[in-house]
């Protein structure tokens, strides 16, 4: 029985129940293959996918076309806000609420809120990078999908997978499992979500 035949009789079983389907799963035999299918699915112009590999594959993120993050403008905007903030309250708290004078100093005297104003800059920007990354991420995420495919375990030990899910526009399975399989995938299979 060929690749294709495996794939479409998978797509027929599901076809007979009434899981939910999330999305396709497919198996490549190495890292060349991987790279070769994430930029054949790019130029599709798919959009929610992505590629599974043991080991960093030296640029796969080009291959797939992911643009650069967010993640770092979120820390730098965080990071200013904390800053700004330290310093907005120890302005307030000795040049308006309680006007000391200490030691002949003038009410804002600000080469001594440096270090609490740097310490909470960094602090705001630990917690937007934390907060950041669970956002982008989608996390906390208990349980995916593709957990329930027992081939995707290989994927943290000699597997090399791409994932393509229904949500997608411009999804549709019978096309994507033929071309999947044209790309050379060893399998694939249906995905359907339990959670």
């Amino acid at each position: 029985m060929s690749s294709a035949q495996i794939a479409d009789t998978q797509l027929e079983s599901y076809r007979g129940t009434d899981k939910p389907f999330w999305g396709i799963l497919a198996e490549f035999p190495n890292p060349g293959k991987l790279f070769s299918a994430c930029e054949n699915i790019r130029d599709l112009g798919y959009r929610k996918w992505d590629a599974h590999s043991p080991f960093p594959v030296h640029g796969l993120e080009r291959a797939m076309g992911l643009r650069d993050s967010l993640l770092p403008w979120v820390v730098l905007v965080m990071g200013l806000t904390g800053a700004s903030l330290a310093m907005l309250l120890q302005w307030w708290i000795s040049a308006v609420a309680y006007k000391l004078v200490i030691a002949g100093k003038p009410f804002f005297s600000w080469p001594a809120f440096i270090p609490v104003t740097f310490e909470i800059g960094v602090l705001f920007s630990a917690l937007g990078a934390v907060i950041g990354m669970f956002a982008f991420n989608g996390l906390p995420r208990l349980n995916h999908p593709l957990f329930n495919s027992e081939r995707f375990l290989r994927s943290t030990d000699d597997g090399f997978f791409i994932s393509i899910e229904a949500a997608d526009p411009n999804f549709d399975p019978e096309t994507i499992e033929s071309f999947l399989v044209g790309l050379g995938a060893t399998s694939v299979e249906v995905v359907c979500d339990d959670s």
